[in-house]
């Protein structure tokens, strides 16, 4: 039987709160063959396309955003959680499914008309994924696309992102929250 990256993946009951079904990539990440696989699957839509930067989302986009911009051979961008970035930063404040929070990039990260792959492990309802759109194209960066390893469908982030213009890409999909 061949194995998916959604084979790879383990589901954490009720965290971080009861209800919620936390999909965890760590699992994945640790397994050579399962990394090796979600990242050339993450890059191979976008080989042969001009990237400039990639820009990770915090946390585990950075892992995966690194990965890829190596293979791509181009450039790496954290968008971080608030206070985490030293020197001049531009933030955008957004909601996600438990709260509200701020994201921050560095306000020479990125040159205007640069094309920006953006890259995380998760999109669920696409709030962190649409503040760190905002923050590229607020610095002129144009959106290349957006690649994701997970897709929650019920949590509406795919439809956001769409509904901005954006190209998506998701190795799968787990219903449910």
């Amino acid at each position: 039987m061949t194995r998916t990256v959604k084979d790879f993946i383990r589901t954490i009951p009720d965290f971080p709160h009861e209800g919620i079904m936390f999909r965890d990539v760590t699992t994945l990440f640790a397994d050579p063959q399962g990394f090796r696989m979600a990242v050339d699957q993450l890059v191979a839509p976008f080989a042969g396309q001009r990237i400039d930067k990639v820009v990770g989302l915090e946390a585990r986009g950075f892992i995966l955003g690194g990965a890829v911009a190596h293979q791509l051979s181009t450039g790496f961008v954290p968008v971080r959680k608030a206070g985490k970035l030293p020197g001049r930063v531009i933030g955008q404040d957004y909601t996600l499914e438990y709260g509200e929070a701020r994201v921050e990039l560095h306000d020479d990260a990125i040159q205007p008309g640069e094309r920006v792959l953006v890259v995380d492990d998760l999109l669920a309802t696409g709030g962190t994924a649409e503040a760190g759109i905002k923050l590229i194209e607020r610095l002129g960066g144009e959106i290349a696309g957006c690649a994701f390893v997970i897709d929650l469908p019920e949590l509406g982030g795919r439809d956001r992102l769409e509904k901005l213009g954006m190209s998506l890409v998701t190795l799968c999909a787990f219903e449910g929250t």
